[in-house]
């Protein structure tokens, strides 16, 4: 049957190739190219699963591909020209990438696998289950409460371990030979270890910091027993649920060595914060989670994300525990035990809450770091060739890895067409009439693609803008990890950070030099359009290309002019009933909002007109989980009165270590609270407003960035992400280990986004000789 299929998929290669192939005129290209474009979009109003869907990415592909045919025999600069040519060659391999990633991507998500919920039966026998929280340097107060919703996860207490992996009280690092070093470490231990004690949790450290979270992570498998293995970053708090509905799809399949989850943020990154879109935007990480993944569990090829997961360990024992080749273990072990014949399932419902990057500075390190990692697992364990592994894990895999080398597709597309407006080169050959029936019919055809497949996940642009914000810095990761694949090392992800105010982030700099040597391009534009008439549709094609860039980057400077960040704990609105005791008085009231340091409360009425801020006050509320205690201390912080009532600012007051599990039960017990506020933002607002929204938002992100140079300049002295530290209330400076949303290569920004889309479009564009140009991959 294998093969009766594989002669039929052969059988259409060879049709869809010859029939790309065949000689027509202009016009019949572009009548037809037009039309798939209007059955695309009219296609897109109806249910986007099954036949439909496979035709819409079939007629997308057989654009694409004639598309490819035209670029590949008919713009290249002929060699004896090297000026054209070499430029030329290097935005030809761009597009090339480009529209590999494309049909990657579209082949990882033709039939995204929507597996039916198997929650666990009460009466179903129950595993043992060691639950492990690795940690670095982060603070006290966070793994607190991460501990604390680990612990209320509603299991057999009897069948479930938690253990606190503490690499940053290792006997290494507390017998260093710098004195204050050794001596932080030493006391980060003896805290931890009275934390675990406190909390009921066991403490585990080890000898050296070998192979990273990796090695903490085997560490806490040679000091364990249970049947599975569940990992949470030290900020990702899990919901009570957990395990009720992630355990009961191992009952069905012996050889499932993993069930992986969704990473839900409670906070924004630096792009959502600074451009505040948090609100009202899909989060970058909702196009991995939301779509991608669930095409790679298709193929069986899900892949475990660091974090919010459950593994079989006797399949981790069958490969010697978590792979240390690469920087990034989790995709690293996935791969190893895809090849040993293991399955992998992916539960889309978010059940943990983490946190993200606060700056710039953070974020591009943390996403350093995964580029170097997946390159790392190409370079020295490539999928291609590893054995064990089916055809489609092969191609999935490749597309996670492939995505990160975005760079250079990417600083391409941003640069090329400088080439013919600054000095004249045409390196890409193309009449004006050429372009409008194929280039523009691509750049169409690309847009209505990645608006149907991620509508609700990721608007219009946002990925070629998540993709040029990293690309200035990740371009010299990239280059030193194949200069030398084992060179890189773990990093932990700084989070927690604030910005006492605004200003320019401190890797802002090349993107405001860009900026206006784009700026300048704009008025080599206007200089050909006014003494070059003769070539102006060439100008206006490449110029109008220019623009585009210009606005990416205009965005970009929105990004790295970083906004005022006071609150390193983000607030989660909830409405769950409660009672203020003050004095001698209980007071009905209503929680609002809450974080692991505070929350809003609403009392009706004025039966608090003495209270002030400063005062103690108690709040009994009812728990989710079984606790013994119903009642959490607070200190007023503000009263805004009004005729309904007062809302009282409050920050806990935590004594013992034990309330952080009313804290837990407030913020992270209930994954319903995560859901609905994915489902807030996910809005598919289509391909024509979100081309608009994406404008509106660079234009004025342009004008806020160019503002911050004379209003605003980064603190002198002030370099990474070394933010004035926060208050004692606040939530720690967390520094927490990171981990994957996106893609771990196939990332969220990449895909059918960059691919082929309009890269050779708006970002591969000619720029010309007889005349013409071409968002993402």
């Amino acid at each position: 049957m294998r093969f009766l299929v594989f002669l039929l998929w052969l059988a259409t290669t060879a049709v869809v190739i010859f029939l790309v192939t065949q000689p027509v005129s202009l016009n019949t290209h572009f009548i037809t190219s037009m039309v798939i474009v209007i059955i695309i979009a009219v296609l897109k109003m109806f249910d986007r699963k099954g036949m439909l869907r496979a035709i819409v990415l079939a007629l997308g592909t057989a654009v694409v591909l004639r598309y490819v045919y035209w670029r590949t025999f008919t713009t290249i600069p002929p060699v004896e020209e090297l000026q054209n040519f070499i430029p030329g060659i290097l935005l030809y391999a761009a597009e090339m990438y480009s529209v590999l990633m494309l049909f990657l991507s579209m082949f990882a998500i033709a039939d995204p696998l929507n597996r039916p919920k198997k929650t666990l039966k009460p009466d179903s026998p129950k595993p043992t289950v060691d639950i492990f929280v690795p940690t670095f340097n982060e603070d006290a107060q966070l793994l607190a409460t991460t501990l604390s919703a680990a612990k209320q996860i509603d299991y057999p207490s009897d069948r479930m371990n938690v253990f606190l992996l503490d690499d940053g009280g290792t006997d290494q690092r507390c017998e260093s030979a710098d004195p204050r070093a050794a001596a932080a470490a030493q006391e980060r231990r003896r805290e931890l270890q009275q934390l675990a004690r406190d909390l009921g949790v066991n403490y585990l450290t080890r000898s050296a910091n070998i192979n990273a979270k990796a090695g903490n992570l085997n560490n806490g498998l040679a000091h364990s027993t249970g049947e599975f293995v569940v990992v949470f970053d030290a900020d990702h708090a899990p919901s009570r649920d957990f395990l009720q509905e992630t355990i009961g799809y191992f009952y069905d399949d012996p050889q499932l060595f993993l069930v992986q989850t969704p990473h839900f943020f409670i906070n924004p990154d630096p792009l959502e914060h600074n451009l505040e879109t948090w609100n009202r935007m899909p989060s970058e990480n909702e196009m991995f989670y939301g779509v991608m993944q669930k095409g790679l569990d298709k193929w069986n090829a899900t892949f475990f994300c660091g974090s919010a997961a459950v593994l079989r360990r006797s399949a981790l024992e069958e490969v010697s525990g978590f792979a240390g080749t690469s920087i990034t273990e989790d995709c690293e072990t996935s791969l190893g035990l895809h090849a040993q014949g293991w399955n992998s399932a992916y539960v889309d419902r978010p059940m943990i809450a983490g946190l993200q990057p606060e700056t710039f500075a953070n974020f591009i390190g943390q996403r350093s770091r995964w580029a170097q990692g997946m390159t790392q697992i190409l370079l020295l364990k490539n999928p291609l060739f590893k054995g064990g592994l089916s055809l489609a894990q092969r191609i999935c895999y490749l597309s996670s890895m492939f995505y990160w080398l975005f760079p250079f597709a990417r600083l391409t597309f941003l640069f090329s067409p400088l080439f013919y407006l600054f000095f004249g080169l045409s390196i890409f050959d193309a009449s004006g009439a050429e372009f409008a029936a194929y280039t523009i019919t691509y750049i169409l055809v690309n847009i209505l693609l990645q608006n149907y497949i991620w509508s609700r996940v990721r608007w219009p642009f946002i990925s070629e803008l998540y993709e040029t914000i990293q690309s200035v810095y990740l371009i010299r990761a990239l280059g030193a990890v194949v200069l030398n694949p084992k060179r890189p090392s773990f990093k932990v992800t700084t989070k927690g950070e604030t910005n006492r105010r605004s200003r320019i982030s401190e890797l802002g700099g090349p993107f405001y030099v860009i900026f206006f040597i784009l700026a300048a391009g704009v008025v080599a534009t206007i200089y050909r359009l006014v003494f070059q008439p003769f070539a102006a549709d060439i100008a206006m094609v490449v110029g109008g290309w220019n623009l585009f860039n210009i606005l990416l980057m205009g965005a970009a400077l929105g990004v790295v002019a970083e906004r005022r960040q006071l609150r390193t704990s983000q607030r989660v609105s909830i409405d769950r009933p409660a009672e203020i005791i003050y004095g001698d008085r209980v007071i009905p009231a209503k929680i609002d909002d809450v974080s692991i340091t505070g929350a809003r409360i609403l009392v009706p009425g004025n039966v608090l007109r003495q209270i002030k801020p400063g005062e103690q006050i108690i709040m009994r509320f009812q728990p989710m989980a079984p606790l013994a205690s119903n009642e959490l201390p607070l200190t007023v912080r503000s009263v805004v009165r009004d005729e309904g009532g007062a809302a009282l600012g409050s920050e806990f007051t935590v004594v013992d270590p034990r309330q952080y599990e009313l804290v837990a039960d407030l913020v992270f017990a209930n994954s319903d609270e995560w859901v609905r506020f994915q489902a807030s933002r996910r809005k598919d607002i289509g391909a024509f407003r979100g081309i608009v929204e994406f404008i509106s938002l660079a234009v004025f992100q342009m004008v806020r960035g160019l503002s911050y140079l004379f209003t605003t300049a980064a603190p002198r002295g002030q370099r990474g992400g070394d933010a004035p530290a926060a208050s004692p209330a606040s939530v720690p400076q967390a520094q927490a280990q990171s981990r994957r949303p996106a893609f771990v290569g196939a990332d969220p920004n990449a895909v059918v986004t960059s691919g082929a889309g309009a890269t050779a479009a708006l970002h591969g564009a000619p720029v010309a000789r007889s005349a013409n140009p071409r968002p993402d991959r």
